[in-house]
């Protein structure tokens, strides 16, 4: 065998394990997004909740209650669409092509919010809930007002510092909650 035939027989086999690699990846990438969609799994890469694996489970309207981790679609709005534009909400399936938020809600109807240089639920300091009046690349964020959670609404939360919630977009509509957010595989970094 000349180098010339033998260069070409490790290019061939490279070639062949390169595709065969893709293959697998391709078939593998197509597993998740079927079984997250048949499952309700889904992917959390944001630090506003632990990073992994997480499964949606599905909830009546009538279900929900304060303290719930939920997964829910941020209603199409001008603050929403600017959030994107920051990068505070990623590209997804939801109405006006934002991802789902996970998040635990804080408040329902009727419950009163006071935001000051943090939030307080009826009168009960929230903690982890402190405002800040510029993100992490020095743009100024405006926080949310007082005021009483509107009927079919729910105010949202996460202690993250970073968390972009309720403290900065109020309280959104319930209809928007997809289902409770079940960590199925996660850590916390």
């Amino acid at each position: 065998m000349t180098v010339t035939n033998h260069h070409y027989i490790l290019k061939y086999r490279q070639r062949r394990v390169a595709g065969a690699m893709l293959a697998a990846a391709a078939g593998f990438l197509t597993l998740v997004f079927a079984c997250g969609g048949i499952l309700g799994l889904r992917i959390n890469t944001t630090p506003s909740e632990p990073l992994g694996l997480w499964r949606i489970v599905p909830i009546s309207p009538s279900s929900i209650r304060t303290g719930m981790t939920v997964f829910v679609c941020p209603p199409h709005n001008e603050r929403m669409r600017e959030a994107l534009r920051r990068g505070y909400l990623r590209r997804g399936l939801c109405p006006g092509g934002f991802g789902p938020l996970i998040k635990t809600i804080v408040a329902v109807a009727g419950q009163r919010i006071e935001v000051t240089d943090h939030l307080t639920v009826d009168g009960t300091d929230l903690a982890g809930s402190r405002i800040v009046d510029m993100d992490g690349q020095g743009r100024s964020l405006a926080p949310d007002t007082s005021g009483t959670v509107p009927p079919g609404s729910v105010y949202l939360h996460s202690a993250f510092p970073g968390s972009w919630d309720s403290r900065y977009f109020g309280p959104i509509p319930m209809s928007g909650v997809i289902g409770v957010a079940q960590e199925v595989w996660t850590y916390a970094p």
